[in-house]
């Protein structure tokens, strides 16, 4: 069974930095689009961020588009969400998702039914 486990989520000042990341275990991500999403409190799991089987295409949500960077290390299995200029906004648990296959349209990697496995979470809380 894949599991996706994710790691670095904590609290911080706004204007602070974290970096999330997700590992992948009885699972190769590297041939697999990737995504970052988050749910705050009392709404619902929105798009964050995804990366393409290569690493060559990336998608942000416009609320952190250059703030936050995706990048994936296929050697070592990992997917990464590195995290600046975090804004109380941002608080929300933060969730990786892994798709069976690589997406060939930009569309599809903001839609949370186009990713077939997902992590626990990890919390994210920024203070003002």
């Amino acid at each position: 069974q894949v599991q996706l486990v994710e790691s670095g989520g904590g609290l911080v000042q706004a204007g602070g930095s974290l970096r999330l990341s997700c590992a992948a275990s009885r699972r190769t991500l590297s041939r697999y689009a990737m995504g970052w999403f988050r749910q705050a409190p009392g709404k619902e799991r929105e798009f964050v961020a995804a990366i393409s089987w290569s690493g060559v295409s990336t998608y942000y949500a416009g609320s952190v588009k250059g703030r936050f960077t995706i990048s994936r290390d296929n050697a070592k299995n990992t997917v990464a969400l590195q995290m600046l200029s975090l804004k109380p906004e941002d608080t929300a648990v933060y969730y990786c998702a892994s798709a069976d296959h690589d997406f060939i349209s930009e569309s599809i990697y903001y839609i949370q039914s186009s990713y077939d496995y997902w992590g626990q979470g990890t919390q994210v809380t920024v203070s003002p």
